[in-house]
């Protein structure tokens, strides 16, 4: 079984808006919401194999605080640029490129990617958006991650904060 786990940055600030989009920070809710998520991954036990996120900050500080949250190395965390504004069909092709000791991957990064993602590697994706700092586990019945096909995963869970407002 190979497992991905897709998670949309958290909230951003746009209050400095001379900032570059690859600067916006987390604002107060997403401050909250990624390492409140993070605690939700944790009561599912969820230890991924492989942490990838893309490197800009607002993404970088939710895979931090979800890392943290979980017990995964922050040094082992891999920021690659080019998951910065990925198409759902360069996230799959990275994808189906990665070594095959790694069983579950988490991936922290941006709409509309992350969306027509999950639309790719779902024949009927039930979820119309990824909200901020939303989790999408998928798995796959291989054994290769090269053997991953579009529109043959199985939706695991669809977690995101406002689920829990009421708690």
């Amino acid at each position: 079984m190979k497992t991905i786990i897709l998670v949309r940055h958290a909230k951003s600030s746009w209050k400095n808006g001379s900032l570059d989009d690859f600067d916006r920070p987390l604002n107060k809710r997403g401050k909250m919401n990624a390492p409140f998520m993070g605690e939700k991954l944790q009561e599912r036990r969820i230890m991924p194999d492989l942490i990838l996120s893309s490197p800009a900050k607002r993404a970088r500080k939710t895979a931090v605080a979800v890392a943290k949250a979980i017990g995964y190395p922050k040094k082992k965390i891999i920021f690659d640029e080019k998951i910065y504004h990925a198409s759902a069909w360069y996230l799959f092709e990275m994808v189906r490129a990665l070594d095959d000791d790694y069983e579950t991957i988490m991936l922290f990064g941006h709409n509309p990617g992350f969306n027509d993602f999950a639309d790719i590697l779902l024949k009927k994706n039930p979820v119309d958006n990824i909200p901020t700092t939303g989790v999408y586990c998928i798995r796959f019945n291989v054994d290769r991650w090269e053997n991953v096909r579009d529109g043959k995963g199985e939706s695991v869970f669809f977690d995101y904060p406002r689920q829990y407002q009421d708690e």
